[in-house]
């Protein structure tokens, strides 16, 4: 019965219908090492919208809409960002996420980033600044996208992750000549097992340099960041579970809103890899949204 409620109350929140509500608590599929990239597969996108210009290149947004979706609804937006060290994978990583947020009435937008590469010139810092715009485009043409500005919801997984942290925390890291008066500030946050700390004892040091603490999400924790949820395993050895908990901890003593919900022993990545962790975390996620935007 509590979880039958729980799921009413998401569904009053992100407009979605009892019959798909029952169906995000229906039981766990069969786990298999490859679940995501066959679901990611399988689905494509409502739409690709250009969302910045870097020389002769077009970064997208890929967006899913909800059914029945129109310009003049205001929906909650779910960006979502994916992993990879920031030298590979793709957005198409997270579009089971995206899609799932879109079946519960909300926008989902997979972003593409210009990726860290030997002959691309890219560094980690483009990275940040390109999930920064992203976050500036949705919100400055809302009322074209039919979401709500004041309910973007930023997620990432690993280094995608640390990207979505950026858009609240790493204040004027920027694109030269953006449009700074849009805020990038999102209304919350949804990290999974996120690169959290990139000094020495965490992840990406020598890949981001010398000014690694200017991107560092646990040296860059503020007051006023928005309410937060980090799912992180006590066995990653890959972003250690100990930043996490730092970061945690941070957000808590500089007043903001955080969760971190543990998986003991949970290796990095731990939800991609056995879908009864996936759904589960979905149906936390959901929860947590409903909690933030009553």
């Amino acid at each position: 019965m509590k979880t039958r409620l729980l799921s009413l109350s998401i569904t009053s929140l992100l407009f979605v219908s009892a019959a798909q509500a029952a169906d995000s608590s229906s039981p766990a599929k069969a786990i298999t090492s490859n679940f995501i990239d066959e679901m990611a597969a399988k689905i494509e996108p409502t739409r690709r919208i250009v969302y910045k210009k870097v020389g002769e290149r077009e970064l997208h947004l890929n967006v899913f809409e909800p059914a029945g979706h129109k310009a003049s609804d205001k929906r909650p937006c779910f960006l979502t960002i994916h992993g990879g060290g920031w030298t590979g994978m793709s957005p198409r990583r997270q579009y089971p996420f995206s899609a799932h947020f879109a079946e519960r009435g909300m926008v989902g937008i997979s972003i593409e980033y210009r990726l860290v590469q030997q002959d691309s010139g890219s560094t980690v810092f483009d990275c940040v600044k390109d999930g920064r715009s992203a976050m500036r485009y949705v919100r400055a043409h809302a009322a074209e996208l039919g979401v709500n500005p004041q309910k973007i919801v930023v997620n990432g997984g690993s280094a995608g992750g640390h990207l979505a942290a950026g858009t609240a925390l790493f204040d004027g890291v920027d694109e030269a000549g953006e449009d700074t008066s849009v805020s990038c500030l999102p209304n919350a946050m949804v990290l999974y097992f996120p690169v959290i700390d990139t000094s020495k004892e965490g992840y990406g040091n020598a890949k981001i340099g010398e000014h690694w603490q200017e991107i560092s999400p646990l040296h860059r924790v503020k007051v006023g960041a928005p309410p937060t949820i980090i799912f992180h395993g006590t066995g990653d050895t890959v972003t250690p579970f100990k930043g996490a908990q730092a970061f945690h901890d941070a957000m808590l003593k500089a007043g903001n809103q955080c969760e971190l919900v543990v998986n003991d022993g949970g290796k990095h990545g731990y939800l991609m890899f056995d879908r009864t962790l996936y759904e589960e975390t979905l149906r936390k996620t959901e929860a947590f949204l409903a909690s933030v935007f009553q």
